[in-house]
């Protein structure tokens, strides 16, 4: 039996991206079959790459966003590189970009210029704060917008704010492009039309904060910072094991907290004391309820508590380092790495979360070294290699 195409077969997106919030956007796209062609700026491209060197020697940010691409370095303040870019866009089916607030605009290349010109294309903005409003031209860098969004504020301890560990703000408006576009595709299936789709990461996250949003603006108190532990069930937190690991245990309900008293506690006169048998009581009780589930939990290894907190039926976790999810049991029983080329040599990627089954591989392509498709896509556009050499000369494209 044949399998079926990747979704996105056929469909083409030019970016003009740099950093996360696009690029993350865009390698969803390519994954799913779409031939992404990423514009950069020939001094040096997209500026994530050189943010590290942490992966042999390339940027972690650019390797995990911007497999399965072509780059084309073209510097698009000369009108010539601008040219070649809109000969590209013309036959393209997705434009997508996240510059500076008004940068684009400036350039002819925000969505609504290109989607009057070019009526089924769909045109993506992400910003940080959108195209209107005090905030429009505001910088907006991840750290900055989890702070706006208030995520900070509900994130970390009693005593410290901090921010997430990962860019929640980013990774928020790249999922909601990269839906977005999927949706935009659909209606132009259906009406013939594409069409301009706005992002922004303020919105973006501000959806995010949905739970202690609604928890707060509506008269009641906003949620505090907990740390690892849920601000309203207890227990709920991570306790320290003999062997120096933390295991996190969720009791979700009064007859959970009963196994827990019974069976891993060893504490079954607590599964009905009035100051622990409702989540009511052991929250007011937070501190004497992580006494018990601790100093159970302090005479286990790490191992040991995992299973006997199974075997009760309770909800738990190691406390993994990044080191520990790369290798992941789950992860490796389920076949979900695979190596993708690069200017480094082979890397570990992880398949995309989306899972097709009875279709064709996720299109994990490689990861491209600057201008490395110049040449190709500008001969694809009927360049001849003289033209393409007095391109370089002037400096319009390396």
């Amino acid at each position: 039996m044949s399998l079926q195409p990747l979704p996105l077969d056929g469909i083409t997106v030019v970016a003009v991206e740099q950093a996360v919030s696009a690029p993350f956007a865009t390698r969803q796209l390519a994954d799913l079959g779409a031939r992404v062609i990423k514009v950069e700026r020939p001094d040096g491209g997209d500026f994530a790459r050189g943010y590290d060197t942490a992966a042999k020697g390339l940027a972690s940010h650019f390797v995990w966003c911007n497999r399965g691409k072509e780059s084309l370095a073209v510097d698009l303040k000369d009108p010539r590189g601008r040219e070649l870019v809109g000969r590209l866009v013309a036959d393209a089916d997705v434009f997508v970009q996240n510059l500076a607030q008004g940068a684009a605009a400036r350039l002819g290349l925000d969505a609504a210029t290109l989607c009057a010109a070019h009526p089924r294309l769909v045109g993506v903005d992400i910003s940080g704060y959108g195209s209107g409003g005090p905030y429009a031209h505001k910088a907006a860098y991840d750290m900055l917008v989890q702070c706006e969004a208030g995520l900070v504020s509900v994130t970390g301890t009693s005593e410290q704010p901090v921010k997430a560990g990962i860019p929640a703000a980013d990774v928020a408006a790249a999922m909601y492009a990269f839906s977005g576009v999927l949706a935009a595709l659909v209606r132009r299936g259906t009406t013939g039309l594409g069409g301009p789709v706005e992002i922004s990461m303020l919105e973006s996250l501000a959806e995010w904060m949905g739970h202690p949003l609604h928890h707060g603006m509506h008269g009641s108190p906003a949620p505090v910072r907990t740390g690892l532990a849920h601000a309203v069930i207890a227990p709920y937190d991570a306790y320290r094991t003999a062997d120096g690991g933390r295991v996190l245990l969720s009791v979700q309900n009064d007859r959970e907290w009963r196994r827990l008293a019974e069976q891993v506690a060893g504490r079954p006169e607590l599964a009905d004391d009035p100051d622990f048998a409702t989540n009511t009581a052991r929250t007011a009780n937070r501190e004497r309820t992580d006494e018990v589930v601790g100093a159970a939990l302090a005479e286990l290894s790490t191992a040991e508590a995992v299973a006997r907190l199974e075997a009760a039926r309770i909800a738990c976790a190691r406390l993994n380092s990044v080191g520990d999810l790369a290798g992941h049991p789950q992860l490796a029983a389920r076949d979900r790495w695979r190596e993708i080329g690069s200017p480094a040599g082979p890397l570990r990627a992880l398949l995309p979360p989306i899972t097709l089954p009875g279709g064709a591989p996720a299109r994990m392509g490689a990861v491209p070294a600057l201008g490395e498709h110049t040449d190709a896509l500008l001969k694809g556009l009927g360049l001849s290699e003289a033209e393409v050499a007095a391109l370089r000369g002037r400096g319009v494209v390396a």
